[in-house]
């Protein structure tokens, strides 16, 4: 499996991702239209962003974005974000999230990020041992307002 900048080709295999699992079929639409390349320009325009795909010969199984934030908290610290990291259903358990969530802390060690924060849904109790398996810690509580 080799990670790598998802290219628009790849973006039909990345909605279906997006939409591979209860919550997010009921967030993604089934095709991709021109509000998802849209996001995908952005995303690939703005050098502090990357699309992330897993691709086992020519196969995409797995996403996940990454946005690298500059603040002034943490004497000035930059954190990497990560984001929609999804497994195609078929490949779950072969560690495959794994390798991709030890390759984006590498890829913010490498950028010199002073942390790697994510956020999960809360129904997501998997996840959440999964993360903390990794070594993540449950240290803030989340809010979100939806506009």
């Amino acid at each position: 499996m080799v990670l790598r900048e998802a290219v628009r080709a790849d973006l039909p295999a990345v909605i279906a991702l997006l939409a591979d699992d209860e919550l997010g079929r009921t967030r993604e639409q089934a095709v991709v239209d021109d509000v998802y390349e849209r996001a995908f320009d952005d995303i690939a325009a703005d050098p502090r962003n990357e699309l992330i795909v897993a691709d086992d010969d020519g196969e995409i199984v797995g996403c996940m974005q990454l946005t690298y934030i500059p603040g002034l908290s943490r004497h000035g610290a930059q954190r990497s974000q990560i984001e929609g990291v999804r497994v195609r259903s078929d490949r779950r358990g072969e560690r495959l999230g794994e390798q991709m969530i030890t390759w984006a802390i590498d890829q913010a060690r490498e950028r010199g990020c002073a942390l790697v924060q994510l956020t999960t849904d809360r129904a997501r109790t998997d996840a959440h041992r999964f993360y903390e398996r990794l070594g993540f810690i449950a240290s803030h509580h989340g809010m979100k307002l939806a506009l």
